[in-house]
Parts: structure tokens; C-alpha cells; sequence
């Protein structure tokens, strides 16, 4: 097998990397328009073209979108968040909810084993402000907080790799999920389970943050299954 010298990353490459880096660090925020081109082109002192080539390559990935008449917009923080989504849509819920229940076990076992003081302090306040969100009754921010919490608990792990994977499969659900009035039930419900989720972090105790996780995984589980059969208000679209 003939085996080539590595090359130098090529300029579009390089600024590429730059603009994948604002995305994931949060400076360009999903939402938020990104400059216009002739601003990145003084501001990296690069060309047009090299500008537009890298911006297309985001697009591609899924980590950007033109919107017609009004500029580019971050659409992912994560160029694995596309990929997830899309694999996401061929999955049933229940395959999803398997993935995310193994991802969640495994973060709070290990955040029961590597939380700091620091840690503890963000995890009650995200859930402080989910329980509020629940009882303003407000379905879109209760399903933000919800997903801060659980964020908390991941980063309190302190693997940043488990930590990418469930903000971009959690992001990813929140692209191919439909949410009814049943989102707002089901954390509702995680209301008891995450209490004591806390409560077993603070204690270092592995075996029952892993199964508090288990608890209201399944218990997520039978409250879908009946909206299914019901009415199917929580899906993939």
C-alpha cells in the first residue's frame, strides 16, 4: 500500500476549524445569524471565496443554514448532531429513549463518583429552575430546563466526551421529536425521580443514581407508550 506524506491543512481547512469552534463554544449560539460575509473577510483577512467555501462546508454538515434575503444562521452546535438526527428519524422512540437511558446512567454514576462541591451547587440550581418552569406551566422552557439539569449531571461526570455525545443526541431528539402537552407531564413526573437522583449524587452512592435514572426512564417509557395509544401527542415527526 503506497502511503502519502501528510499535508499542511489548507487555508479554507483552517477557517473552517475556527468557525466550528465559535459554534461549539457557545460564541455563536444555535439561533443566532452569524456575520456577514464581508465582516469575516476583514476580521480573518482571508478571501471571499475562502470564506465561502468554508461557510458552505459548515452548511453541509448540517451546522448552518442560509436563510434567502436574510443571511446565515447557526442550525446545530455540533456537526454530529445532523448525523444523529437523521438517524434518529429512521429509529423508533423507544430505541431512543434505550440510548438515552444508557447515556444518563452512566453520567450519574459517574457523577456520583466525581462531583465536586461546584457541581452540586449547578445541579440544584438547573433543577430550581426546571421545577419553576413546571409550575409557570411552560412547556417550552420546562423542556430547556429539564435538558440544563440533565447537562448538569452529564459535565459533573467530567468525561467531555460523554458530554458532546448526549448535548448533540439530546439535541438531536429535541430536531426529530414532536412535543405535546405530554412533555409537560412527563417532567412533571421526573420531579419525584430527580430528587432522589440528587440526593444519591450528594451521597457518592453509584448503584442509585444509575438506577433513579432507571426509574424514571421507565417510567417515561409507559407514560409514551400511552400517549401512543391514546393520542400519540410525543413522536418522532
Amino acid at each position: 500500500m503506497a502511503l502519502q506524506r501528510p499535508t499542511k491543512r489548507t487555508l479554507v481547512e483552517q477557517i473552517v476549524s475556527q468557525l466550528e469552534q465559535l459554534i461549539e463554544n457557545g460564541t455563536w449560539p444555535v439561533g443566532e445569524r452569524i456575520p456577514a460575509e464581508p465582516e469575516l473577510v476583514k476580521e480573518l483577512g482571508v478571501s471571499r471565496n475562502t470564506i465561502r467555501e468554508a461557510v458552505h462546508a459548515l452548511i453541509h454538515a448540517g451546522m448552518l443554514r442560509t436563510r434567502q434575503g436574510d443571511g446565515t444562521y447557526v442550525c446545530s452546535s455540533s456537526s454530529l448532531t445532523p448525523i444523529l438526527a437523521r438517524r434518529l428519524e429512521r429509529s423508533k422512540l423507544s430505541e431512543t429513549l434505550e440510548v438515552r437511558s444508557a447515556l444518563e446512567q452512566e453520567g450519574a454514576r459517574l457523577a456520583a463518583l466525581r462531583r465536586t462541591v461546584e457541581d452540586i451547587t449547578r445541579i440544584q440550581s438547573a433543577n430550581d429552575d426546571r421545577r419553576k418552569a413546571i409550575e409557570a406551566e411552560d412547556t417550552e422552557a420546562s423542556i430547556h430546563a429539564d435538558y440544563l439539569f440533565h447537562r448538569e449531571i452529564i459535565n459533573a461526570a467530567h468525561n467531555s466526551i460523554l458530554s458532546d455525545l448526549y448535548d448533540s443526541i439530546s439535541e438531536a431528539v429535541q430536531q426529530v421529536v414532536t412535543y405535546g402537552s405530554s412533555h409537560l407531564a412527563l417532567t412533571r413526573l421526573h420531579t419525584e425521580y430527580n430528587e432522589r437522583l440528587i440526593q444519591a449524587i450528594i451521597a457518592q452512592d453509584e448503584t442509585g443514581s444509575a438506577d433513579s435514572v432507571r426509574a424514571y426512564i421507565e417510567a417515561s417509557r409507559e407514560m409514551l407508550q400511552k400517549d401512543i395509544q391514546g393520542g400519540n401527542e410525543l413522536h418522532h415527526e
